[in-house]
C-alpha cells in the first residue's frame, strides 16, 4: 500500500497548498477516521519544525513530541480536532482548534491546559455491570458510572494522565459552541434553538454571535466548549 497521497484529493480539513506538489503523506490507521492529518504535516508544513521525513523522524524518536500526554514517535499518527500537542523541549503546547475554512488550526496554550483534553460525546452505550460506555468524536471510548448524567451531544474534557472526567459541558440552548465543520467552521457562539427535525434527518442549529450575525448550522457540526476554549493564550 502506498504511503503517499494525493494533495488535490486530501480533505478540507488537512493544512496544505494543494498545487505546490502532487503528493503528500498519507496518514496512518488510528484516530480521527479520514479527517486525521498525519502528524509529519503538522511539523513540516504548519510549524516547520522538520523539513522532512527523515528530520521527522529522528525528533519524534527523542521523544519529546506529546499527543494528548503520550509520546508519538509515528509520523503518520492521525492529529485531529481538539487534540492537545505538547513539545517538552520547547515548552510549546498546542490545541487543535478548527481554523478558516474548516482547516485545522493550532492555538497555544498553557502547560496546565495541555494535561487534559476536550471531546464530543456522539454514542452512549450500556455495558455488562452497569456502566455506561461514551464514544467520542475521535474514536476514543469511555466508560463512566451509571449516576453520572451524560448525553449525547454534550462535551466532556478528559485528563491524559488518569482518563477521569474533569470537566463537562451539556449541548442546550444558550450552551456556549464552536462549528468544526461546514460554512461556518471556526466560529463561535451560543446556542439559540434546537430545531429537531422528524425522521432521520439531521437536526439545525441556530447560533447567536455578539456581533448579531448569528449563523445556522446541522448538530453533528457543533461541538459545546467554554470560554477556555475560545483561542485566548492566557486560559
Amino acid at each position: 500500500m502506498s504511503n503517499h497521497q494525493k494533495r488535490l484529493s486530501v480533505p478540507n480539513s488537512w493544512p496544505v497548498e494543494r498545487k505546490t506538489a502532487t503528493f503528500t503523506v498519507k496518514a496512518g490507521a488510528g484516530p480521527h477516521g479520514e479527517s486525521g492529518v498525519p502528524l509529519l504535516i503538522v511539523l513540516r508544513d504548519v510549524l516547520g519544525y522538520a523539513d522532512n521525513r527523515k528530520e521527522a523522524r529522528y525528533a519524534l524518536n527523542e521523544d519529546n513530541v506529546l499527543i494528548n500526554g503520550k509520546a508519538i514517535s509515528d509520523e503518520e499518527r492521525p492529529v485531529g480536532m481538539f487534540d492537545i500537542l505538547a513539545f517538552t523541549e520547547r515548552e510549546e503546547y498546542y490545541r487543535v482548534f478548527p481554523g478558516e475554512g474548516g482547516r485545522l488550526a493550532l492555538t497555544a496554550i498553557d502547560p496546565d491546559a495541555a494535561e487534559s483534553k476536550l471531546g464530543k460525546i456522539v454514542t452512549k452505550t450500556r455495558v455488562p455491570g452497569g456502566d455506561v460506555q461514551l464514544g467520542l468524536h475521535d474514536g476514543e471510548t469511555l466508560v463512566v458510572e451509571d449516576d453520572q448524567t451524560y448525553d449525547v451531544g454534550d462535551s466532556i474534557v478528559v485528563g491524559n494522565e488518569d482518563g477521569e472526567v474533569v470537566a463537562h459541558f451539556e449541548y442546550e440552548e444558550g450552551a456556549l459552541v464552536t462549528a468544526v465543520d461546514g460554512a461556518h467552521a471556526g466560529e463561535i457562539g451560543e446556542v439559540d434553538e434546537i430545531q429537531v427535525t422528524p425522521g432521520s434527518a439531521q437536526n439545525n442549529v441556530l447560533v447567536s454571535q455578539d456581533d448579531g450575525e448569528g449563523f445556522e448550522t446541522v448538530e453533528e457540526y457543533v461541538v459545546v466548549i467554554d470560554e477556555n476554549f475560545t483561542g485566548d493564550d492566557d486560559e
